[in-house]
């Protein structure tokens, strides 16, 4: 198992700021949009440097979502900012018809999303997200893994012509990704090779699986650990040929378990390469207010249960 180190935790949400940040600086037609969150999706470098292309909406999402399309007629490249629940569930109409129907470059920016939002509960802790917004057509939707590859993919999607989905969350979580990655779209990363099992993961559940497969190797199981940051679109080819490998698969994920990353990969086995594959990921529940830990613990998405899922995995290979 190769080793992986970190010197400092950090929330992804900061990646974000500092990506638009930069973006800014790059690009004179990006624009940001907040709904009265630009502290807490750590929009305000821009905002201070750049007070002619910030617009502060207020609390109406459905708003935001739609002076966002309007600017891009004019060229501009708009980032919106508010908390996953508000970017996904509050606004879905004016998404899907004021943005994905017309394929406008709309960058729809998502922070506290999943259970480590923790102590605001259910009603915030949005484990639907990334179902909703990948099946809306020409939609890429985006998970980064840690800071320096949230940055990274802040500043992909400037580049990107269309609508993006990116999602991010606020705990502090191990850096542990190089600062000067190139973050590729769609194109899955490779934490780990290995032989005995595919291990996919995708946000905060990268670094789990990280420890997940280090308690593996300890057990003798050499596990293949393949960061999917990019739900969509899914790298198929990274996935078969991993799978094709081991003979298994366990798929990560900090949200339910129907709509997500497992069910992009189950769809992909049924159809092309049959194998056995786990799942986890939130068991169709939600959340409630507890410490990001005592949740990921609740809701079986700690190392130990990803070691369990792999332990079953290879038990069902032929």
């Amino acid at each position: 198992m190769k080793k992986y180190t970190y010197t400092e935790k950090k929330d992804t949400r900061s990646g974000f700021g500092a990506g638009l940040h930069e973006a800014g600086k790059r690009n004179k037609n990006v624009v940001a949009l907040c709904a009265d969150l630009k502290g807490s999706l750590k929009m305000d470098d821009f905002a201070n440097e750049f007070p002619d292309r910030f617009v502060q909406v207020g609390i109406a999402e459905a708003n935001m979502m739609c002076i966002a399309a309007g600017m891009t007629i004019g060229g501009k490249i708009p980032f919106t900012g508010t908390f996953a629940n508000f970017s996904t569930g509050r606004v879905y109409d004016q998404i899907r018809q004021s943005i994905a129907y017309s394929g406008k470059n709309v960058k729809i920016c998502a922070s506290h999303a999943g259970l480590t939002l923790g102590e605001d509960g259910a009603t915030h802790q949005i484990l639907e997200d990334l179902g909703l917004m990948k099946m809306l057509p020409g939609m890429v939707v985006i998970n980064p893994c840690d800071y320096n590859q949230t940055k990274a993919a802040t500043l992909a999607i400037m580049e990107y012509e269309g609508p993006v989905y990116l999602r991010f969350g606020r705990p502090s979580i191990p850096v542990f990704t190089p600062a000067d990655q190139k973050f590729e779209i769609g194109k899955a990363w490779m934490v780990n090779e290995g032989t005995d099992v595919t291990i996919v993961a995708t946000g905060h559940m990268v670094w789990r699986a990280i420890e997940a497969g280090e308690k593996l190797a300890e057990l003798g199981i050499d596990a293949e650990i393949i960061n999917i940051h990019t739900i969509k679109p899914l790298d198929e080819e990274a996935v078969l040929k991993s799978v094709k490998k081991t003979g298994c698969i366990v798929t990560c994920e900090e949200h339910n378990k129907f709509g997500g990353l497992g069910e992009s990969i189950a769809r992909l086995l049924t159809t092309t390469y049959p194998a056995p594959q786990e799942f986890v990921a939130v068991d169709d529940s939600f959340g409630e207010s507890a410490t990001p830990d005592q949740l990921m613990t609740k809701y079986k998405l700690d190392p130990a249960d990803i070691v369990a899922a792999v332990q079953k995995a290879i038990s069902r290979k032929k």
